[in-house]
This record gives structure tokens, sequence and C-alpha cells, in this order.
């Protein structure tokens, strides 16, 4: 292979899932021949893996991107290449080559032909060339499979892809796709080859983990199988979805030796009148039905969720009945943001009445309210 354009730095923005992509691409490139470097100062490409769930994060990207005048090869992956596409070299010009979620097993490929242009273009053409790869519809099962783990003895495990939930402030559809359902022999074959390379933890990921199904197979009866595998010592998950929760998947919750007893159940609001503008697809009744019965069968589980603040039309009494639902319920802890408007989803489309001043108070508000609520659980529970 070529020495020109071997040496990679992958920086990572946003959730646990883009943690994983970022995993299997540096799997992927290893198998491949390439280096995978620990600084950009020792790289000839930078890949940033993005996340578009909001607009603070993306702008810290082109700012990134920006700072390098050209010095690299830039490539742009995961959701802001979805979401922008060839228009992206249109945003900033440093960008070399783009390439969406479901089209990460082409990264190599790419590098491979701007490798083999290197030797061939002078530098000011090479970095005039621009590849894009963003129409897939899914990944192949082998990017899962490369062997490469980052951890020693963790790992994240992937069991479905996309979101066909289109919560109305949400991206996730737009640049993941629909939802997508791993086989469960695949997911089992994964877990069972990392714990083979000394693995006993591992987190399972969805942007709607409890929606699995294959077959016969649900999350709960997945849960089941893999809580039995030897030499798995713990199994986590990450995220829930209040309308896929049921009093079986608590149970399981509860009766699984490996399982860890938490629940992160996304809430966003405590008004009846935004769920319904979001589009989550249950009520405040409805949840707090949900917590009792998590807590009556799961004794001392831990309970977390996501509160979005500042919604398009959230009144003063809209965000009264959100901090009285925080006090009622008493999360362990809470990731809570601040609303930032998305392209191509419907909240998009409504006025966003309040100004930036008035959404950072209930921030401030929220986040003052549920530290205090946290703190006095620990010590309750010390």
């Amino acid at each position: 292979m070529e020495e020109k354009l071997k040496r990679i730095y992958i920086r990572t923005f946003g959730c646990q899932m883009n943690v994983r992509d970022s995993e299997v691409i540096c799997g992927l490139l290893k198998k491949a021949g390439y280096k995978v470097c620990l600084s950009d100062k020792e790289a000839d490409i930078v890949i940033f893996n993005t996340c578009s769930v909001r607009q603070h994060a993306e702008d810290r990207v082109w700012s990134l991107i920006g700072s390098y005048k050209g010095s690299k090869i830039i490539g742009l992956a995961g959701c802001m290449a979805q979401n922008y596409k060839e228009r992206a070299f249109q945003r900033e010009a440093t960008i070399n080559f783009v390439v969406g979620p479901q089209d990460i097993d082409k990264i190599p490929g790419i590098i491979r032909r701007l490798s083999a242009a290197s030797s061939q273009l002078p530098v000011k053409s090479l970095f005039e060339r621009k590849i894009w790869e963003t129409n897939g519809k899914a990944r192949p099962e082998e990017v899962y499979h490369t062997g490469f783990l980052q951890e020693k003895d963790h790992t994240y495990v992937v069991i479905s892809e996309g979101c066909s939930n289109f919560c109305s402030y949400c991206v996730v559809p737009y640049v993941r796709g629909p939802l997508r359902h791993r086989k469960h022999k695949d997911i089992l074959i994964e877990i069972e080859q990392a714990i083979a390379r000394g693995i006993s933890r591992v987190t399972l990921l969805g942007q709607n983990v409890n929606a699995y199904q294959d077959g016969t197979v649900n999350f709960t009866k997945l849960l089941g199988e893999i809580d039995v595998l030897k030499g798995l010592k713990q199994l986590a998950f990450f995220t829930s979805h209040p309308k896929d929760a049921n009093v079986e998947f608590f149970k399981a919750i509860c009766d699984l030796d490996k399982l860890v007893k938490s629940l992160h159940l996304p809430l966003q609001s405590g008004s009846d009148r935004i769920l319904k503008l979001m589009s989550r697809g249950y009520s405040t009744k409805e949840y707090l039905a949900l917590v009792d019965s998590y807590r009556k069968i799961v004794k001392g589980g831990l309970l977390t969720t996501d509160i979005i603040v500042g919604f398009p039309t959230e009144s003063d009494k809209d965000f009264k009945e959100t901090c009285d639902l925080i006090k009622d319920v008493k999360f362990n802890s809470a990731y809570i943001f601040k609303y930032s408007p998305r392209p191509n989803t419907e909240a998009a489309k409504l006025a966003d009445m309040l100004s930036k001043e008035d959404k950072e108070k209930r921030h401030k508000k929220i986040l003052d309210l549920q530290r205090v609520i946290s703190n006095k659980l620990k010590v309750e529970n010390a």
C-alpha cells in the first residue's frame, strides 16, 4: 500500500452510537492496513464522526474543520454527513469526503482512491477532489465483526439502527433512516466474540432498544439470551422509549442476574400539550404509571430521563408542569437540553416563541432542581 494518506485520526461527537461507529471505522481501517493515530498532529487524514441532534454540536464541528485550512485531508462522517450530503463541500471547502452512517463500510475504499490519486495528482488537485457516499440503506453485517475493540473489558453492541418514531423535534429518522433490527443470532455471535477477547461488560445500543424484534425474539427475550452467556459479568442497554415499555420488560430488569438495575426512560416534557406536539405517543398519566410499575417491580432500581426545555409554544404553565412532574418522580439524574430546531423536522415549522435568554433561564432552573433531587437521593441511598 502507498505510504501516503496511511495515518488516520478519528474525532467523535455525540451519542454512544457514534462511539461504537467510530470503533467500527477504526476496525475497518486497521483491517485494510491503515494506522489509526491517537492525535491529529501525526495523521494525514482527520475524520469527524458527527452528531446532528443539536445545533451547538454542528457549529463546533464546522469551526474545528475550518481550523485545518487545507493542511490535511478531511472526512465528514455520521449524521451531519447524511444531513448535508454534497452541500457539506459548499459549507466548508476544506472537506474532501463525506460518508453517511449507512455507508461507513466504504471509508477504506474512499481513502484508497484518495491515496492512489495522491501519487498521480499535484497536492492542490488532490485537495480539490471531492467524494461523497450517502445513499446506503443498510450496513453489511460484517462491519460489526472486524475484531477491533477499544476498551479492555467493555464494549457497545448495536442491536438496531435508525428510528421510525418521527418525534417532531428529532432529526435521527432523517439521517439514520428507518428502524432496522439486526438478527439476534448475529448479535449473540458478536457478543460471544467479544467475550472470547476478554470483554466482560456489554451495553446494547439502539435509538429505541426496547422496540427490538427479530421474528419471535423481542427485546426482553434477547436480554434473556444474552444474560446466560458464559463469561459475561454485566449487561446494560441504552435507550428506551416509554411507548414500548411494559411490565414484562421491567420484570426482565428485575430477574436477570447480570442486567444492571437501571432504566433510562426519556420523558422530554411534563406537559401533555407539549408531548402531543412532540409526537411522543404517551401522556404524562401513562408515563407516571410506567414509573410506578417499574419501581414496584425493580426495587431500588435507578431511573434517569431526558428533558427538553423551550420547545416551540412552551408556556409558563407547560414549563411548570414539567418542573412539578420532575419533583413528583424524583429521577436519579436527568439529561436536560435546550430545544434546538433541526432541519426537516415538524417542530422546525413551528414558531420558536422563546428567546435564547428565556430558554437558558428555564434550562438553569431545571438543572438546579434536578441537582437538588439527585444529591438528596445520593444521601438517602448512601
